[in-house]
């Protein structure tokens, strides 16, 4: 293997933060070339979890920044420290060039009954069980906590030393953006740190269900129970996608069921506590609340400062402190909405050669003197349901009635209105409805705006409420 030349490597890693700044980590500073070998340059990660998030995430970037850099057609391949050793070993056989993964299937030896691994039916094609892609940003050490955090954060930090033992099943809930997912990712983090084989199982459970429906269809239920009732720790986020789903809570109790009973550690996040799930069953009500159900609210203004700090910390941004002040007091929703603002400034940064100053955050987020301020998803839902007088988890159920619709549909449209989320996701967080759902509810809001003066009224206080804050 040829070595890299020391100075190509400098001018990769400034062509990514040059073009591709949004995905640059302070980590990268970690990233060493191992060298070249058949026109792949292979980078050494220090952890699996940056091998697998690098090459399922950011591959194409480095790629570029390499035949940019080289002005040759060379691909890119990250690897750890033990893939270089079996690199240089004769018994290598070429597995260390595959992306590392927390997927047991991956990780398991031949015998898939040894060790979970998915089985293939009757000779047929394997089932693929696709998991959330855990990134190296989300680890405890850089989870600012706070009075609206403390309980998950503490009780997500035990589970981790002590899976299957502290809190099982631990249930973190919370609005959109506060720092759930993290925690989960967090906890997966640890775990893998100390315990490298361990089979951690991490999901959404829009992923749970639409396995669960393929297996169902491909007559592969047993593939299905087995990658999912032999594992050491199974992490879903978003369970409240459960709503409504009877033959999938069914299962979803047995698997359960057979993970606790056996001291494997399980850990759920929601957008809504356990009771409040619409048309989910008692029984699975009783086993959510059967642990720990850790409570997450919005972050005050001090936790949001250092949020701030610890967002541009990680994108290895020096802020100065009146403009972290600043952003910190026009974004008042969640850690998500800051770290879309530092993104959205750190892009305008670039593309205008200009220095992040309070005079930009101004320009880019509006001027709070001047009463304008960032409008978020949770202003909105805030102020539809208070309006309306409903309830979230009305609103992401699957009820059809007028008095639930309509408040439904207004709120989709202010959020494509009024927010960055794509149809996708905003049809994601109303119940796990579609995008063509989402256009649907557009369309009836503004065909209802232009004939019903009323109904026009009704939005428009709504929205000023929403930009009064």
């Amino acid at each position: 293997m040829t070595q890299l030349d020391t100075a190509l490597w400098r001018d990769m890693m400034a062509y990514l933060r040059d073009r591709h700044a949004p995905i640059c980590r302070q980590w990268f500073e970690d990233l060493e070339p191992v060298g070249i070998d058949s026109g792949t340059i292979h980078i050494r990660t220090t952890t699996p979890v940056q091998k697998n998030y690098l090459q399922k995430k950011c591959v194409d970037q480095f790629q570029e920044a390499a035949q940019s850099t080289t002005g040759a057609l060379v691909s890119i391949r990250f690897v750890t420290a033990d893939d270089v050793e079996q690199m240089g070993s004769p018994r290598h056989n070429g597995r260390a060039h595959e992306p590392a993964t927390l997927d047991p299937e991956a990780q398991a030896p031949d015998d898939p009954e040894a060790a979970g691994g998915a089985t293939v039916a009757d000779g047929g094609e394997a089932v693929e069980f696709d998991q959330i892609v855990i990134s190296p940003d989300y680890r405890f050490d850089n989870f600012v906590s706070g009075p609206g955090n403390q309980l998950a954060y503490a009780a997500a930090i035990a589970v981790a030393n002590q899976p299957g033992t502290a809190y099982n099943p631990l249930f973190i809930h919370g609005g959109v953006g506060l720092g759930k997912t993290h925690l989960l990712q967090a906890i997966a983090q640890t775990i893998l740190h100390d315990k490298a084989n361990a089979q951690i199982c991490y999901v959404s459970c829009e992923s749970f269900v639409n396995q669960f429906l393929d297996c169902v269809q491909r007559g592969k239920m047993g593939e299905f129970r087995h990658r999912y009732r032999h594992v050491d720790i199974l992490l879903i986020d978003d369970i409240h996608f459960l709503a409504g789903r009877e033959r999938t809570q069914e299962e979803f109790f047995h698997t359960f069921n057979e993970l606790h009973q056996s001291g494997r550690q399980i850990v759920l996040s929601s957008d809504a506590a356990p009771a409040e799930i619409p048309q989910l069953e008692e029984r699975l009500v009783s086993r959510f609340q059967s642990g720990l159900v850790a409570h997450i609210t919005k972050p005050d203004y001090e936790t949001r400062v250092a949020i701030v700090r610890a967002k541009a910390q990680l994108r290895g941004l020096e802020l100065a402190n009146d403009v972290v002040s600043l952003i910190a007091s026009k974004i008042e929703s969640n850690a998500r909405e800051l770290e879309g603002a530092i993104t959205t400034l750190q892009g305008h940064s670039a593309l205008q050669n200009r220095a992040i100053d309070t005079a930009l955050v101004r320009e880019v987020l509006g001027d709070i003197e001047g009463g304008v301020a960032q409008v978020t998803l949770q202003h909105i839902i805030d102020a539809v349901t208070r309006y309306y007088n409903v309830k979230l988890s009305d609103l992401q159920s699957k009820r059809r009635h007028k008095s639930i619709t309509g408040p439904r549909q207004v709120c989709m449209w202010l959020a494509r209105r009024h927010t960055r989320f794509s149809l996708e996701e905003i049809g994601g967080y109303f119940g796990g409805r579609d995008h063509t759902t989402v256009m649907h509810s557009i369309r009836t809001v503004d065909d209802r705006i232009e004939i019903d003066t009323a109904f026009k009224r009704e939005v428009d206080q709504i929205e000023g409420q929403i930009q009064r804050g």
